[in-house]
């Protein structure tokens, strides 16, 4: 392929991509169980809680419990 050719099948193919990417989440949305939409909902729930926070929930949930001090 040209140039001119390659450019006009990527822009092609940019337009297909971008009308499948809008109605993608809505389609996925009306395709699932309530229970798959609760888990996607707390996950990015979760996400963006960790975005937050600075990732402190999970490492204050992953890290061992500190052994008592002695005097």
């Amino acid at each position: 392929m040209d140039k001119k050719t390659k450019k006009l099948f990527s822009e092609i193919m940019r337009e297909i991509g971008s009308k499948g990417g809008k109605i993608g989440g809505k389609r996925s949305l009306e395709t699932m169980t309530p229970e798959e939409r609760t888990a996607r909902a707390r996950k990015a729930s979760e996400a963006a809680a960790r975005k937050r926070t600075g990732q402190r929930l999970a490492k204050a949930a992953t890290r061992p419990a500190k052994a008592a001090k002695k005097k």
